[in-house]
C-alpha cells in the first residue's frame, strides 16, 4: 500500500497546528530538520517536533538532514517521532544509531543523497524499518525531481527483495502527480510530498489524489507481487 506523507516545510510555519490538521488523512506527517551545516539551511528542532506531535494524531516522521547524527537523532524518538530517518554521509556509526533509535520506539530510516550508491550499505538492510532515496539535493523544497535516480530506487528495491525484508523505500523530492507513478513504478510505495500538497487548493485532495495514482501504479508493478 503506498502511503504519502505531506512536508510540513512547504506548509505556513506560522500556522503548523493547522496545517497539520488540514492533511489528516496523510500516513505521516514528514518533518524536515536542517542544521544549517549538513544543508545550506536551518528549519526546526527538537522542541518544535514535540509541539507538533501534541497538535496532531498523524504519526510524525522526521528527516533528520544534520551533522551528528549518532548524537541528536535519538532525541528525535524521545520528542515523540514515530520515524526517525538518519543520512548515512553524516552518521559515524549507522547500524549502532538505527538499533538506538529503535530502542527508543521509533522506526529506524536512513537516508542517501543523489550521489550516495545503494551498494556499500547492503548489509545494512536488516537493521532499516525504511530507506529513504533522495530525488533532489537536501536542503530545499520546491526542487525538480531528478529522474536519474529511478535506476537506484529499482536497484534499492531490488535489494530489498533479495534479502527478504519489509522495508519501506521511501523517496523525497519533487514528488508529484507529474512524478509519482515514476517513482512507484521504480518500488518506491512511500511518497514524501510538499508543495503538491500544501500548495494545492484542498491539500486533504492531494493526499488522496497522490494515493490513487501510486496505487494504481504498485498495483501492476512487478516488483510488487507478493508485497
Amino acid at each position: 500500500m503506498a502511503q504519502i506523507n505531506p512536508s510540513i516545510l512547504s506548509a505556513d510555519f506560522a500556522r503548523l497546528a493547522d496545517e497539520a490538521k488540514a492533511v489528516e488523512g496523510a500516513d505521516w506527517l514528514h518533518a524536515d530538520v536542517m542544521d544549517n551545516h549538513f544543508v545550506p539551511n536551518l528549519t526546526l528542532g527538537v522542541p518544535i517536533v514535540e509541539a507538533l506531535g501534541k497538535a496532531t494524531d498523524t504519526p510524525l516522521d522526521c528527516h533528520l538532514m544534520i551533522e551528528d547524527p549518532d548524537r541528536w537523532a535519538p532525541q528525535y524518538a524521545e520528542a515523540g517521532a514515530g520515524s526517525v530517518t538518519f543520512h548515512v554521509e553524516a552518521a559515524a556509526a549507522p547500524v549502532r544509531l538505527a538499533r538506538e533509535i529503535r530502542a527508543k520506539g521509533a522506526r529506524a530510516s536512513m537516508a542517501l543523497k543523489p550521489a550516495t550508491p545503494i551498494e556499500p550499505y547492503e548489509d545494512l538492510l536488516p537493521e532499516l524499518d525504511m530507506l529513504l532515496i533522495m530525488t533532489v539535493e537536501p536542503g530545499f523544497g520546491g526542487q525538480a525531481f531528478l529522474d536519474i535516480m529511478l535506476p537506484k530506487i529499482r536497484r534499492t528495491r531490488e535489494l530489498i527483495g533479495k534479502h527478504g525484508l519489509d522495508l519501506w523505500l521511501q523517496v523525497d523530492g519533487g514528488v508529484s502527480a507529474a512524478t509519482i507513478e515514476r517513482c512507484a513504478e521504480a518500488g518506491a510505495d512511500v511518497f514524501v510530498a510538499g508543495s503538491a500538497v500544501y500548495g494545492a487548493k484542498d491539500p486533504a485532495a492531494a493526499v488522496r489524489g497522490l494515493r490513487a495514482q501510486a496505487e494504481a501504479v504498485t498495483a501492476a508493478a512487478p516488483w510488487a507481487c507478493g508485497h
